[in-house]
């Protein structure tokens, strides 16, 4: 699990305890006890659970104490609290449906063999009002067969990521993937968030025939690069699938070049650039692709400029454009654009992590050698897609004399890209 974003909160351990039991009448204004039971997810300790449970059997019905009992069982799940199942059962015959859903899917995270709780939790598949998707995917990977007839009945849900969780539960609790095609027909989903659970629900059947229609998935790339990643991982130790059976997909996703997207959004006529800047800051990243491969096709000289000048009024602090701006400067080969691009790879901000790859694989596009041995130092970081980028990049501009030390990298899938490419110059030599 990446953990990078989790210590964002200035708190100590005994600071959120004390804050997330304080009494509701006496917090201040800038108290929040909702960052508290967010923060305490750093400190697995019996004080902090301990903290959280009484959190949870606090049922003041105020909206506010209702989404801290929701975060509390969350972050229960999260430390794999196994003390805790007692109070989250409890949890599952709440009238908050969303407190009920955080149980579910705490009780997934933290493991159970207790058929008499998994029987419960199938129970609330014939609840109305509840969030069935999540209790699907929880007897789903707990195998209980008995809920398999059940689960069956939400195949044609009219909400397609429940259909689609369904579909994907019924092939894993019979062993039967006839239907998992409607499953991957949902990677083209008009709505960003059924595209990305969709991704989930591949992930969850270990559908590995799914991993080209993964790479061509039009959502943001970290979504893509995690079901790559676990499909890859599941598959290859099972010896269902080999590394070169996934290399080109996975570098097809790193690479990331709108193109190669099956994008499921249109402009009915061409957009002003203007227009297409604004849409790098859109949160469903199929329409930030759509506008990237539009700015390229019709405004690649006119671009550069306005880039730039976006990238100075707001991108440099929004993320999500941040990585679109970063990835057009490679795709425009523009050379003026070296030393943003730069600082863009050693940028260390938990939310910029994404930009550092694009950084990367701009840097490679640039064909610039001054790059080289900054990509190297790369190869230094724990971030296992920077890696990895670095050496598509490196490779992109001749240099593969770092090739040897990662291929003995802690991460696998960095060494096997290293050593692949090793043994194919040692072919062609």
């Amino acid at each position: 699990m990446d953990k990078r974003f989790f210590n964002l909160f200035n708190l100590t351990e005994e600071q959120a305890i004390a804050l997330l039991d304080t009494p509701l009448d006496q917090l201040s204004e800038d108290d929040s006890r909702y960052v508290a039971a967010a923060h305490l997810v750093n400190f697995p300790t019996e004080q902090s659970i301990n903290a959280l449970i009484r959190a949870v059997q606090q049922t003041d019905p105020s909206l506010d104490n209702r989404i801290v009992r929701r975060k509390s069982v969350e972050t229960l799940g999260r430390l794999k609290a196994t003390a805790a199942l007692p109070i989250i059962r409890t949890c599952l015959s709440d009238d908050d449906c969303y407190t009920v859903e955080n149980a579910v899917w705490a009780i997934g995270e933290i493991g159970t063999d207790d058929l008499d709780l998994l029987e419960e939790v199938a129970q609330l598949l014939e609840k109305p009002g509840q969030t069935y998707r999540v209790i699907i995917h929880t007897l789903t990977k707990f195998n209980y067969q008995p809920a398999l007839e059940r689960i069956r009945k939400f195949v044609d849900d009219h909400d397609p990521p429940t259909a689609s969780a369904a579909i994907a539960g019924v092939c894993r609790l019979t062993q039967d993937y006839s239907q998992m095609n409607k499953v991957v027909a949902m990677l083209r989903h008009s709505n960003v968030l059924g595209r990305r659970l969709s991704i989930q629900d591949l992930m969850d059947a270990r559908y590995y025939d799914a991993i080209p229609n993964i790479a061509r998935c039009p959502v943001s790339l970290v979504f893509r690069l995690r079901g790559i990643r676990t499909l890859a991982e599941a598959g290859i130790a099972s010896g269902a699938i080999t590394f070169t059976t996934i290399q080109p997909h996975l570098e097809q996703t790193l690479y990331d070049h709108p193109q190669s997207l099956d994008l499921v959004h249109s402009y009915n006529q061409l957009p002003e650039l203007s227009v297409l800047i604004r849409g790098l800051y859109e949160t469903d990243f199929g329409r930030c692709y759509l506008a990237s491969k539009t700015i390229l096709e019709h405004y690649a000289e006119a671009a550069p400029e306005a880039l730039f000048a976006t990238y100075a009024a707001e991108a440099s602090n929004d993320y999500g454009a941040h990585f679109h701006v970063v990835k057009l400067f490679g795709w425009l080969k523009h050379h003026p654009a070296y030393d943003l691009l730069m600082e863009a790879l050693h940028n260390k901000q938990p939310q910029f992590q994404k930009s550092r790859a694009a950084a990367a694989i701009a840097l490679g596009e640039l064909g610039d050698s001054r790059a080289i041995p900054e990509l190297k130092a790369c190869l230094e970081t724990k971030i296992w897609d920077l890696k990895y980028a670095a050496l598509m990049s490196l490779e992109k501009l001749g240099d593969t004399t770092a090739h040897q030390q990662a291929a003995q990298d802690s991460d696998w899938l960095v060494a096997a890209k290293a050593l692949i490419t090793l043994e194919n110059q040692e072919k062609t030599a």
